[in-house]
């Protein structure tokens, strides 16, 4: 039987890496819907749409993600990812499909030292993070078989990322100043889309925190990026408070796959693994 998905914020990196990714599976037929598409914000369009193509699953990844203009954008930030997202989980709800929220580390407040694992207390220090635990909430209110997946520091193929930013600096530049007093864990989107290709042929809904295993600072990111593309360049450590930006940043987003490993999910592979992948698929 063919399953429906349709996906949400199909023109973001990674609703284009999920849209691909599904659409090479067999037995998957795939609406991807980008903001000039289906606006979140519209409960009527969004149950219009929904009722139309009766998805057996919807994928959430449309969101408001400049984190430092949500800071002074307040209400539009909490309506893109408070209200758009109960108005998804309420369609998706009404038509039994299954939804997958994609969330993030900024979840917490990054004063942690050890890995961040789903039972573990929320507390987010901006409005982005805040908004996007709105999000959150509004699917355990409203939906009864979802997968809320956290994720940390996302880069691929499409769309502006760390990754693509360092390699084009690293070719323009003699030197280069990144923070390491930040530390998290790198994401890779085919890593990411395959992890909820698979969690989303169970039943086992919750809350899940799926990054590449391991954890650096922004800084040793930097460094193996531009050794695993063999690019020369001066990098230099500095702190968070030499950049200063409107958003307060968590300065640990390190995260522990728990709910993977007790639901008997594949680990995720290590970050430099997926790194040199992508970089050598370049």
């Amino acid at each position: 039987m063919v399953q429906k998905v349709l996906i949400t914020g199909a023109n973001g990196q990674l609703g284009k890496e999920l849209v691909q990714y599904f659409s090479d599976k067999n037995g998957f037929e795939v609406y991807g819907f980008g903001r000039d598409d289906l606006d979140i914000t519209n409960q009527e369009q969004v149950d219009e749409q929904f009722f139309k193509i009766q998805p057996n699953l919807v994928i959430h990844s449309a969101a408001y993600t400049q984190v430092d203009l949500a800071e002074s954008d307040v209400d539009k930030a909490y309506l893109v990812n408070g209200i758009g997202t109960r108005n998804i989980s309420v369609a998706a709800e009404n038509i039994n499909a299954k939804l997958v929220y994609i969330s993030t580390d900024y979840v917490f407040n990054g004063t942690g030292v050890k890995p961040y694992d789903e039972f573990m207390q929320t507390s987010p220090i901006g409005v982005y993070g805040k908004t996007k635990l709105a999000g959150e909430q509004f699917v355990r209110d409203f939906h009864n078989k979802f997968f809320i997946v956290r994720t940390s520091w996302v880069y691929g193929k499409h769309g502006n990322n760390f990754v693509k930013t360092m390699l084009k600096l690293g070719s323009e530049k003699d030197k280069l100043s990144v923070v390491n007093d930040q530390l998290g864990a790198p994401t890779y989107t085919l890593d990411l889309a395959a992890c909820i290709f698979e969690l989303i042929r169970t039943s086992k809904y919750g809350i899940y925190h799926v990054s590449n295993s391991g954890s650096c600072s922004w800084y040793e990111f930097a460094k193996t990026i531009f050794e695993e593309a063999s690019i020369k360049v001066e990098l230099n450590p500095c702190t968070t408070d030499e950049f200063p930006r409107p958003a307060p940043r968590p300065k640990y987003s390190v995260f522990d796959h728990m709910a993977l490993r007790l639901n008997n999910f594949s680990p995720m592979r290590h970050w430099k693994e997926a790194l040199k992948e992508y970089i050598n698929n370049q």
